[in-house]
């Protein structure tokens, strides 16, 4: 089963339907809250995005929401949780 982190913060529309995505594939993933202390700078250096969702898939970055419904409706994103 592949590792899914996703740095988010709770007020975050797109950061709800990248987690409501995840949960309709039954996939398990971390959530990391930016709004607190230095996460925000942790999540820029892994994944060069200063925006949320930030979603790493097997340490990957993977970029935001609007990334995962593309690799979704691409198929890929299943192939990636398959590693």
């Amino acid at each position: 089963m592949a590792t899914v982190i996703i740095y988010t913060t709770a007020w975050c529309p797109y950061c709800i339907r990248a987690k409501q995505l995840l949960d309709n594939k039954q996939v398990e993933y971390t959530e990391i809250n930016v709004s607190e202390s230095d996460t925000r700078a942790k999540m820029v250096s892994l994944t060069g995005g200063r925006t949320v969702p930030q979603i790493l898939i097997n340490g990957q970055p993977t970029g935001g929401c609007d990334e995962l419904f593309a690799l979704d409706r691409s198929g890929k994103l299943d192939k990636l949780f398959a590693k």
